[in-house]
């Protein structure tokens, strides 16, 4: 069975019912690679000690006290439980926000849902944030330095760094070993 390609209105309407999904749920999220961010809007009235936050590495529970979890359930990857946090802050509304901060463990993965329980959304959709080289530590930026390279490399029809560096190794070996026959030799 081979995938087919949405057309145009079945990608509509997919994005039509994830944003209807996400419109239900009682809490609005976002993410960037390395974290996650949970907003509620709950009564005005409340104080941090009304609720219980219960912040774990692979589960969360988000609810007042007494009534059923505003979140709940097993979180999909892993977070860093030190590096995670929550406020509460007023809001133009006169009501309250909670104000959740999720730190991922990966911070090379998008998470499709907050909890596994809550619907999904296509993580192949997702636009990350431009970011400037500089931005990043220096082994992540010779990583990514070599990638583009590599890149524009394979797009004009000119070898990668590897195979650069190959080519140079035999090159270096054919001229330290003059005496052997590299006529017949096949090099890719």
């Amino acid at each position: 069975m081979t995938d087919k390609e949405a057309t145009p209105a079945e990608e509509a309407a997919a994005r039509a019912k994830e944003a209807e999904e996400q419109a239900d749920l009682p809490y609005k999220w976002t993410q960037t690679i390395g974290e996650l961010d949970l907003i509620t809007e709950v009564p005005g009235n409340l104080k941090g000690k009304d609720f219980v936050v219960d912040i774990k590495k692979n589960k969360l529970s988000i609810a007042i006290k007494g009534q059923e979890p505003i979140i709940y359930g097993n979180l999909p990857h892993e977070i860093h439980v030190d590096e995670s946090t929550w406020t509460l802050a007023a809001s133009p509304s006169g009501n309250k926000v909670l104000e959740l901060h999720l730190d991922k463990v990966n911070k090379m993965e998008w998470w499709a849902h907050v909890v596994t329980s809550a619907p999904k959304i296509d993580v192949s959709k997702i636009t990350p944030e431009s970011s400037k080289l500089g931005d990043l530590d220096g082994e992540t930026r010779g990583m990514v330095e070599k990638m583009m390279y590599d890149q524009r490399q394979k797009e004009i029809g000119q070898p990668t760094s590897d195979e650069q560096k190959k080519q140079d190794m035999l090159k270096k070996f054919m001229s330290q070993h003059p005496e052997m026959d590299f006529s017949k030799a096949k090099m890719n």
